[in-house]
């Protein structure tokens, strides 16, 4: 009875590790797809004495494995801090729908590790910055009206309390709305600057609306497009007219052109 007893016992604990063995139904690899994706969008924080913990390697990673899946389908991940769709930035570091479906692919598939040789070079340490103050920035708290036209260029969130969330609008003269940004559960660390993907005229009587009178957000001003030199009138090339072929006859009553007959 003992021996069975034993038999059953061993097999009770050779038998859970034998399932929690994942079953590899994919081909995308850490190795290979998944590190490049850390190393591009989360590696700025998730690193060794980061503020998030470090996911650089195969070893880190496979613990968070579903929730990363789980953040990242749920656009928590990388950390933006505003509404997705609110305001249109270059500086995004969302993930694309290619992108998210590796990450599914990778984590439903086993979440297989790869082989060493298809590792990338490791992230170099982040140097990333506040943004420097520029000339001609404004800060923003409370309703503002622009007493004169700003060009603007992004939002960065100058003084704002840890999981705030409100909208910002531009009001321009003429009553329509410009969607600037839409800060949601922001987090102070996570603090970055919002840049337009492209710059927005703003002309004078504009009214910054949505930023609370306990916050204050700073507009950065955009650099105007050089203007086009006109050419003087020397360097105009004349009105083009075009000559007749060999085999057009003239108008009656006007002369040919010259170098036409001989």
């Amino acid at each position: 009875m003992k021996r069975w007893l034993l038999i059953l016992s061993l097999a009770g604990n050779v038998g859970p590790a034998l399932l929690a063995h994942d079953v590899i139904t994919t081909r995308i690899t850490w190795d290979r797809e998944i590190v490049r994706l850390i190393n591009d969008r989360c590696a700025s924080c998730h690193h060794p004495d980061g503020p998030a913990f470090s996911l650089l390697t195969y070893s880190e990673g496979r613990p968070w494995a579903v929730a990363i899946k789980e953040e990242v389908l749920a656009r928590r991940m990388p950390p933006w801090g505003a509404v997705k769709g609110f305001g249109d930035f270059r500086n995004d570091q969302a993930l694309t729908p290619e992108q998210l479906e590796l990450v599914v692919s990778w984590v439903d598939g086993g979440v297989p590790e790869g082989e060493d040789k298809d590792l990338p070079q490791p992230p170099k340490a982040s140097s990333e910055t506040p943004p420097a103050r520029q000339h001609g920035e404004l800060a923003v708290s409370g309703d503002t009206t622009l007493k004169r036209a700003f060009l603007l260029d992004g939002l960065v969130p100058a003084t704002v309390p840890d999981d705030a969330s409100f909208q910002i609008t531009a009001q321009l003269p003429d009553g329509s709305l410009e969607p600037l940004l839409w800060l949601s559960h922001y987090r102070t660390k996570f603090g970055h600057a919002f840049l337009l993907r492209m710059p927005l005229q703003l002309p004078a009587g504009t009214v910054i609306r949505g930023v609370p009178k306990d916050s204050t957000v700073t507009l950065l001003p955009g650099v105007p497009a050089p203007a086009t030199t006109a050419l003087s009138p020397e360097h105009q090339s004349a009105p083009y007219s075009q000559r007749p072929s060999a085999g057009t006859a003239p108008t009656p009553g006007t002369p040919a052109p010259a170098g036409i007959l001989k």
